[in-house]
């Protein structure tokens, strides 16, 4: 696996070298736009509407936009007079309980690894957060951007780094609609939270693949080998009058046979 960031972790007076892995990667199925007539791949250049001709990158300057239609340029001796060490460093500024973190403010996960040089302060500190069961806050700059992180425990041996959103660049529910106020009877409440236990169980994410991009693929593959698309039959839908109580026990039903964890849809008074 390759290192996309080399720096240290700041802790009290202590630096601990490290390196920075994506955790994660994106299966998502990706396409082409093909021109339609003669299927060629379309091209996208970077063109100037002023100059009205297509510009090369060594021509492009880096703009903030600080009013509408003005820019300042910024370029890369500005952002190089930013302090060495706020670049490469992950500062703790705090240990706290995760529960205490909503997952909203989680943005991407990095595995941690140490340097050799590194490896005697890195164990110590991942054995401190697993003894005292406690998460480090810091800061750390990626890609010109600084975030705020999470550091944790992962998998027993690594620590793992989440990136996460500044308050302000939550949104606020206030931006949203308002719920129109109902009132559910016992008897709906009793039955949901009862649908909830019978659906309760660990988390094994071993158990939940993706579905659509495995049909999306066997749709692909059976196009290049030249065979007749087939397109399952689309599941009979719930009966839409169906009352909540009767929603909820079919439901229940289903899942104490096992078969109703899938495709299930939620009623509506």
């Amino acid at each position: 696996m390759r290192s996309l960031w080399k720096g240290a972790i700041s802790f009290g007076l202590v630096s601990i070298p490290v390196k920075l892995f994506a955790a994660t990667e994106d299966h998502t199925t990706h396409f082409r736009q093909l021109h339609k007539e003669c299927k060629t791949p379309i091209k996208y250049e970077k063109v100037c509407p002023v100059c009205n001709r297509t510009v090369s990158d060594d021509e492009i300057v880096r703009g903030y936009e600080y009013q509408p239609g003005k820019f300042v340029i910024v370029s890369d001796e500005d952002l190089e007079r930013i302090p060495v060490d706020s670049v490469r460093s992950i500062d703790i500024l705090d240990f706290t309980d995760i529960s205490r973190i909503d997952p909203i403010y989680y943005d991407k996960t990095y595995y941690i690894a140490p340097e050799d040089i590194g490896a005697k302060a890195y164990v110590l500190l991942r054995d401190s957060m697993k003894k005292t069961n406690t998460v480090a806050i810091a800061k750390v700059v990626i890609r010109s951007k600084q975030d705020l992180a999470c550091l944790r425990v992962f998998d027993g041996d690594y620590m793992a780094m989440e990136t996460m959103f500044f308050p302000d660049e939550i949104r606020k529910t206030d931006e949203l609609s308002p719920i129109r106020q109902v009132e559910p009877r016992g008897s709906e409440v009793e039955m949901s939270e009862q649908l909830i236990k019978t659906m309760k169980s660990d988390f094994a994410p071993e158990k939940y693949d993706d579905t659509y991009r495995k049909a999306l693929l066997e749709i692909i593959e059976a196009k290049v080998q030249g065979q007749e698309v087939v397109v399952p039959q689309k599941a009979e839908q719930p009966d839409s009058t169906l009352d909540l109580v009767a929603a909820l026990k079919a439901s229940i039903e289903a899942a104490e046979k096992g078969g109703g964890k899938k495709g299930r849809k939620r009623k509506e008074a």
